[in-house]
């Protein structure tokens, strides 16, 4: 039964972590975005030619990869301020396919804090409203009041990309050290950092989940 906040009326929707994927209603596809540093950096491995699995990506990523995990009956994309050009064009492709309207879940995964509680992370929201702004200006703009305020928010601090995602808290944590770091690197990865993180389209791949494993949507 529809509730007041699933924004199933919406073809473009918003929402936090893996409660918020479980409180928007079903969608075609569930685009995660975790800009530091989950989806940026599978998304350049990807662009690399490399192929990353969920499970290995679990050992280093809390958030992202547990929303992922929880929407793999949705086509699952990595979005973020790297890639968001092509993956407001991967899902396009997506609806030409079925040959039918394609609803979209934007999920901003958030920051996990030492208790497990929900952390806004203002580097995903701006990563989830560079998906949004990209579908928009792609004609896929039927969207809900939180996604359109998403969008216009990234639109309105695009200029101010790297300063605000260099200056967020997670940005500072890393920079004073997190054991992810080491896991990343251990597993054959190269961290996305937080200056690139914020270059706005600077890749064409789009990282699919298939089976488990994450490779480039085509």
């Amino acid at each position: 039964m529809p509730t007041p906040f699933d924004q199933s009326t919406y073809q473009v929707r918003l929402d936090w972590g893996v409660e918020g994927l479980g409180r928007l209603a079903p969608a075609d596809v569930v685009v995660v975005v975790d800009v530091l540093r989950f989806s940026s950096t599978v998304a350049d491995a990807v662009a690399a030619g490399a192929t990353v699995s969920l499970a290995d990506a679990g050992e280093w990523s809390r958030n992202g990869a547990a929303v992922a995990a929880a929407a793999e009956r949705a086509t699952v994309l990595l979005g973020s301020v790297r890639n968001a050009g092509a993956v407001a064009r991967a899902i396009a492709v997506e609806q030409e396919r079925r040959q039918a309207r394609t609803s979209v879940a934007v999920i901003a995964a958030g920051e996990l804090d030492s208790t497990g509680g929900l952390r806004f992370a203002v580097e995903d929201h701006l990563g989830a409203g560079a998906v949004i702004a990209a579908l928009t200006d792609l004609g896929i703009d039927h969207t809900a009041p939180d996604a359109a305020v998403a969008a216009e928010g990234f639109r309105a601090l695009r200029r101010a990309l790297r300063h605000m995602l260099s200056a967020s808290g997670s940005a500072r944590e890393i920079a004073v050290g997190v054991p992810a770091t080491d896991r990343m690197t251990a597993a054959g990865l190269r961290p996305t950092t937080a200056t690139e993180a914020a270059e706005l389209d600077a890749i064409d791949a789009v990282p699919v989940l298939r089976d488990g494993v994450f490779l480039a949507f085509a």
